[in-house]
């Protein structure tokens, strides 16, 4: 139940991927029998891509996961855009994929804006409108939170930009092939997506960049990727990512319909038996798989590894902050209490999760929970 931090592959992503283990070996960049074969497996793919996103194939940019994505974005499009201005704005709970490298965009000269969040980790498009100044260049909001499952008004927020012709990137590693996402629809401009969100291999992703928008090449090299990302192509991932798109695409209402489910039988099942414990993230606008939650009393890795010696796998944040034993930057900027904070675990459930899973949960988690609180000092004294 750590769907967030990686799903295992779709039985057909294997099935896609394991011809190329063995015949996979040519250079796409070749003009030979072999070179073609992969340079063709690598096209169907970035048309799969962006189908499922509603984009065309020539915008579609392959990286190496989502943080490669996100950085290319800030640090490709804005230096080909500087002389429109250096003023970036974001929000406090963007991945650190995000914040670290416009932490660095900050030292080179860049000026850039965090907007606050609501108590369910909601952008307020008010506040984006509010932030624009002539010299903002980008807005980088996420689609989706990656922790707390909160999904932003991304609509809204790209009618706006649109409107003021300035750049809209958003992170949608947490979103694209959880839920629909139209690059269209949302005037986006600039988009990341990872594989390994919904089905595919881990090690590949893709930056959407939609036409007419100049980027600076992130690799330099050679030629691959129209010469926006040199480097031989990870040809299995990114089949692998092809395949894992189309099935997303196909099978996106059905499994919508599965997690939300899943999600909310094992949300009612512990709120019914476990006290004091609160949810994070918007109650209705949030991804389907996600329940975030702050347990008040004990610390979130003492539940992670309890649940852990039961056969359990679920997160206490983000997997890339979960060694750093410290509070979620995400759910303090929701305002919720230091100490509370500490208290948080999250379930991001996936296409394989069943109901006797939930069930498994459901029998574990309480006593769990009991025994961690009897351990206490602060338990005790609110006794």
């Amino acid at each position: 139940m750590d769907n967030a931090s990686g799903t295992p592959l779709h039985p057909k992503v294997t099935e896609a991927i394991i011809p190329l283990l063995k015949e996979g070996f040519g250079n796409p960049s070749n003009l030979h029998h072999f070179g073609r074969m992969t340079s063709d497996a690598i096209q169907t793919a970035r048309g799969q891509v962006a189908g499922l996103i509603n984009a065309k194939p020539n915008e579609i940019i392959f990286t190496s996961g989502g943080t490669e994505a996100n950085n290319f974005a800030l640090k490709g499009i804005l230096p080909a855009h500087k002389k429109k201005g250096n003023h970036i704005v974001t929000s406090q709970i963007e991945h650190f994929s995000v914040l670290n490298p416009l932490k660095s965009l900050e030292k080179s000269g860049y000026e850039v804006t965090y907007l606050p969040v609501d108590k369910y980790g909601m952008i307020n498009p008010d506040d984006v409108k509010k932030a624009i100044k002539p010299t903002t260049t980008m807005v980088s909001i996420m689609y989706a939170n990656n922790e707390i499952g909160t999904v932003e008004p991304v609509k809204e927020i790209g009618s706006l930009t649109r409107e003021k012709n300035i750049i809209f990137h958003t992170d949608a590693v947490a979103a694209v092939g959880n839920i629909p996402v139209d690059v269209k629809e949302n005037n986006i401009d600039a988009l990341s997506l990872s594989a390994n969100q919904f089905g595919g291999p881990a090690g590949v992703g893709a930056l959407y960049v939609r036409e007419g928008v100049r980027i600076r090449p992130f690799m330099e090299g050679g030629v691959q990727e129209g010469g926006r990302r040199a480097g031989t192509e990870n040809i299995m991932g990114i089949v692998g990512l092809g395949k894992a798109s189309e099935l997303a695409q196909s099978e996106m209402s059905q499994r919508v319909n599965k997690m939300q489910s899943l999600r909310d039988r094992l949300k009612d099942g512990i709120l019914k038996n476990i006290s004091h414990v609160y949810v994070n993230g918007h109650p209705t606008n949030r991804l389907p798989g996600n329940l975030s939650l702050c347990i008040e009393f004990i610390e979130g890795e003492s539940i992670l590894l309890f649940l852990d010696m039961q056969g359990i796998a679920i997160s206490s944040g983000s997997a890339c902050t979960s060694r750093s034993l410290k509070a979620s930057h995400v759910i303090t900027a929701t305002g919720v209490d230091a100490a509370l904070a500490q208290g948080t675990i999250l379930f991001s459930l996936g296409i394989n999760n069943s109901e006797n899973d939930i069930n498994y949960v459901l029998e574990k988690l309480p006593p769990i929970i009991d025994r961690l609180r009897q351990m206490s000092p602060l338990y005790s004294q609110k006794k």
